[in-house]
């Protein structure tokens, strides 16, 4: 990131009379402070900075890379070692540091390797964050799953103690009424793209409180390394209202409120109040909201959807990916797209990102059957959904209004010798489904039992997409898929997995998320 310090040569120069100059007095000194240019993307912006203030900022240090120049009109000459390096090699440097390090970073046996890169990767996001993305840009297979999913799970459970210095914003159920005042502390005047979560429902590890910031941060780095956007402008932002995790509330370490979560209406309160604060100062922001749990995510989503530009990921990215997905594995089946409306689809978990995928894969083939409500109503007969209960029918006391229209209809079910509450492996094993879809966040669910019942599918090519993550809550691994299913079926995962070995049939794997 080239750095410059215009030099106004005439006090009647437009460019003089655009850069701000704050002149500070006190006594018998005054500071006038010299304002600097730094392009960022294709656009000039005005930099208040100069010798250590720069050195310490990470969204400017450059560190050795620095030239003679700049390093002249930025006040660093002496402050730096006197040989200037590319960041070229800069960043090969850090690779040689980063591959012996690895292992000396590790606290202890216990601690995952993948835990003591994801540590070392973020000193330098700490102290470099142009140096930090070259790196994950080019190295993002192998670091993807180190700043996210999987590693990034461990991380959140974990960041209490791994704080070292703070990124993105906190706003708190202790901070109502102050919000609005809050936002202007961020310094960028310009953000486009906010990841906000109440860390209710992290991954598949449950209530994480004020640590699921982690989660926020790393999506945010993948935005940035693989779709381009401008780390200025990105906000990772953490709502705490306290948490029911009973381990944090008794840790003295923990960074977060250490008092119940808040509920109903004073729950709205705050998130209402946040909603409207970015919105006042950045219109045209996207916000991303992540990792909320299933009782809020989908009242959120209504409650601001035609109001401001937001989305949940939960329920309409993960809906998305695996519309994509179910697509191809029509295809990969060799049917044709049209069939799509003909796919018996089981559906393990009925939370937030499973009920969005259903909602999406309905209005899916509703659209190939005529885009009308007898299509609509015809759709739903496709799906059989089966939660923590088992198979969900119109016989479920106190059934989740999300799922209700799933449920499926109890003389149909005696029919199919299935009823209330089945069993995942009975209703496999009835239904015979094309597609058996992994959304409930319960590592090895698709046991040997319910892998062997769909043995006996009616598709030539059945599909298993176990989608939960990290990947210690995958339904189950590609390994075990194909180990009881040989290869000719179709296997889609939520997160990675190294090390799979499928020789011919390698063009089964689809990553999903």
């Amino acid at each position: 990131m080239a750095i410059f310090w215009n030099r106004a040569r005439s006090s009647s120069s437009p460019l003089l009379q655009r850069i701000k100059r704050h002149v500070i007095t006190g006594g018998d000194y005054f500071i006038l402070s010299r304002s600097f240019t730094t392009l960022e993307g294709h656009r000039p912006t005005i930099v208040h900075k100069r010798s250590l203030d720069i050195l310490h900022d990470p969204w400017f240090n450059k560190g050795t890379a620095f030239s003679m120049t700049e390093r002249d009109r930025l006040d660093l000459r002496g402050l730096l070692p006197p040989n200037v390096v590319s960041p070229d090699v800069q960043i090969e440097r850090f690779m040689v540091d980063l591959k012996r390090l690895e292992v000396q970073a590790r606290d202890g046996p216990s601690d995952p390797n993948a835990l003591a890169k994801w540590r070392i990767l973020n000193r330098l996001h700490d102290r470099n964050e142009t140096m930090y993305y070259k790196v994950l840009i080019n190295n993002i297979e192998e670091y993807a799953p180190i700043v996210y999913t999987p590693t990034v799970g461990l991380v959140c459970q974990n960041y209490s103690g791994l704080f070292r210095r703070p990124r993105g914003m906190y706003f708190s159920a202790e901070d109502r009424g102050e919000m609005m005042s809050m936002v202007y502390n961020w310094p960028a005047e310009q953000v486009d793209m906010i990841v906000v979560t109440d860390g209710s429902r992290i991954l598949g590890l449950g209530d994480l409180g004020v640590q699921g910031i982690g989660i926020t941060i790393g999506k945010l780095d993948l935005y940035v390394a693989a779709a381009g956007i401008n780390p200025q402008r990105v906000l990772p932002v953490m709502i705490d209202v306290g948490t029911n995790n009973k381990k944090l509330l008794e840790d003295p370490l923990y960074l977060g409120l250490q008092q119940h979560r808040l509920d109903g209406d004073d729950y709205l309160a705050v998130i209402d109040e946040f909603m409207e604060a970015v919105f006042t100062r950045w219109p045209n922001v996207i916000v991303q909201f992540e990792d909320f749990q299933s009782k809020w995510a989908f009242k959120l989503l209504q409650r601001y959807r035609t109001t401001y530009r937001m989305f949940n990921d939960d329920v309409q990215g993960t809906a998305g990916v695996a519309i994509a997905g179910l697509l191809g594995a029509v295809r990969a089946q060799g049917r044709p797209m049209i069939d799509f409306p003909k796919q018996k689809i089981v559906v393990a978990g009925a939370g937030s990102a499973g009920i969005g995928v259903l909602n999406a894969a309905r209005k899916t083939m509703a659209r190939m059957l005529g885009n009308n409500e007898v299509a609509f109503q015809s759709a739903k007969s496709q799906f059989w959904v089966v939660d923590a209960k088992g198979l969900i029918t119109e016989g479920r006391e106190n059934i989740d209004p999300d799922a209700l229209p799933f449920a499926r209809n109890l003389k149909e079910m005696d029919r199919q010798g299935l009823r209330e509450g089945a069993s995942l492996a009975e209703v496999v094993k009835q239904v015979k489904p094309d597609v058996l879809l992994g959304l409930s966040a319960v590592g090895g669910l698709f046991s040997n039992e319910v892998l062997e019942a769909l043995k006996d599918s009616t598709s030539t090519r059945p599909a298993i997409f176990a989608m939960s993550n990290p990947t210690k809550n995958a339904e189950c691994t590609p390994d075990e898929a194909f180990s009881i299913l040989g290869d000719n079926i179709i296997f889609a995962s939520g997160s990675p997995f190294s090390n799979v070995d499928l020789g011919p049939s390698l063009l089964n794997i689809m990553w999903v998320e």
